[in-house]
């Protein structure tokens, strides 16, 4: 699933290519994603020019001349630039068609992610009013965190995932900042010590960046706008290394389901 650097990965890629330019026409081949796109988007979309393109946590934010088209991966989406009419495959379902003869192609097998639209504040769309502040900001600090964690039974890495406390810490980096900072992911988030909690919140936002700066993580689903994946995955300690030893001090990498998610750690470097 594309988490957090690989969308910021994907708006760096599409964004010099669609600021500025009119959308010509919308194409929607199959509307049927995790919610469908509503029948009214391509009108409402058609002959408005990009303003910009932002990303809150995962959804990207086309912003346009009268509001915000809303586009979220999902599972297994990518967004790719074309430069000619290439044929469309199965499983690229919208195109956004600019003036300069460039288009925008969403390519989605799994079909989880979503293409919404607002006109008024898309900050206050449901989707997105409630979610945790952004990880590489100066809001998600250890004077944030650590009084989020007191008294919570929660396990931390299940806490860490939740866009509500931040956004944008995936799986992947979940299992990545914890092993990085000592700390197993059963852990429960009440007893995480201070040094932990800042050794946690150092460790998220340096892993987050080191992933963004090198193109996101490489996923079998996920390829950058300009149809190259990302680089970040020969870097990763745990995830994924299940069985394999640990790169610090050779203890084999365990593996664990945790809310059905993969939880991958070494027993003997986290406690």
């Amino acid at each position: 699933m594309p988490e957090l650097p690989e969308v910021e990965t994907t708006r760096r890629g599409v964004e010099p290519h669609l600021v500025g330019r009119t959308i010509n026409r919308m194409v929607v081949r199959d509307a049927r994603l995790r919610w469908p796109i509503p029948d009214a988007l391509p009108a409402w979309a058609q002959d408005q020019v990009i303003v910009r393109v932002e990303r809150r946590s995962k959804y990207l934010f086309l912003v346009l001349e009268r509001g915000t088209v809303l586009v979220h991966l999902g599972m297994s989406g990518s967004l790719r630039i074309l430069l000619d009419d290439l044929t469309p495959t199965k499983h690229d379902h919208v195109d956004l068609e600019l003036d300069n003869g460039t288009r925008l192609r969403y390519h989605d097998p799994r079909r989880f992610g979503l293409w919404l639209y607002t006109e008024t504040d898309v900050h206050s769309h449901r989707l997105i009013e409630n979610l945790g502040p952004e990880p590489l900001t100066d809001a998600f600090d250890f004077d944030y965190l650590y009084p989020r964690t007191r008294k919570r039974k929660t396990k931390i890495k299940t806490l860490l995932m939740d866009a509500k406390l931040v956004v944008g810490v995936g799986n992947i980096y979940a299992n990545e900042a914890l092993f990085l900072s000592g700390i197993t992911p059963h852990k429960l988030a009440g007893r995480l010590t201070k040094a932990e909690c800042r050794s946690l919140v150092s460790n998220v936002k340096s892993l987050l960046a080191m992933a963004i700066n090198q193109g996101g993580t490489t996923l079998k689903d996920f390829v950058g706008a300009d149809g190259k994946p990302g680089y970040f995955a020969q870097s990763l300690n745990v995830y994924g290394r299940a069985g394999l030893p640990c790169r610090r001090c050779a203890t084999l990498i365990k593996e664990v389901r945790t809310n059905n998610r993969s939880t991958c750690y070494c027993h003997q470097c986290q406690s």
